[in-house]
């Protein structure tokens, strides 16, 4: 598609992040009160790991744990999947396909959190890349 815009052009700049030793219990408020459905994990600023409600679903819920002890260090994915503002959309369309992910966090110099990009942003601009997205995800690329 030959696209020069940018991540850093459309991505999300207000990030909800929380710190790797705070309680599932509080991430969970958190992604409800601003209605998002991932938190980055952050240390220090820098980005370390992401909590996706899938996260908590299939690794506490289903699992019969109790979030109320658990931190957040315990269930965050990583390492962490991460992109650039100069990464351009196409690439990052090609990522979430080849990863099967929805959102990469966006770092700068020093691995610090700057922003989050998702498969809706990308949409939003490309909905021709939809295809692309689930073509990818279907032959598993």
């Amino acid at each position: 598609m030959g696209s020069e815009i940018r991540v850093g052009d459309v991505m999300t700049k207000n990030v909800i992040s929380i710190e790797e030793d705070s309680l599932i219990t509080d991430v969970a408020k958190l992604m409800r009160e601003y209605d998002v459905g991932s938190v980055v994990v952050a240390k220090g600023g820098r980005a370390e790991g992401i909590i996706t409600e899938k996260d908590i679903i299939h690794n506490l819920v289903a699992e019969g744990e109790d979030p109320s002890n658990i931190k957040a260090k315990k269930i965050m994915s990583r390492p962490l999947k991460v992109v650039t503002p100069e990464t351009t959309i196409e690439e990052v369309a090609n990522l979430m396909a080849k990863h099967g992910l929805k959102r990469f966090p966006v770092v700068g110099a020093g691995n610090k959190l700057v922003g989050m990009i998702s498969e809706g942003d990308v949409m939003r601009l490309f909905p021709s890349m939809v295809d692309l997205l689930e073509e990818k995800a279907r032959a598993g690329l």
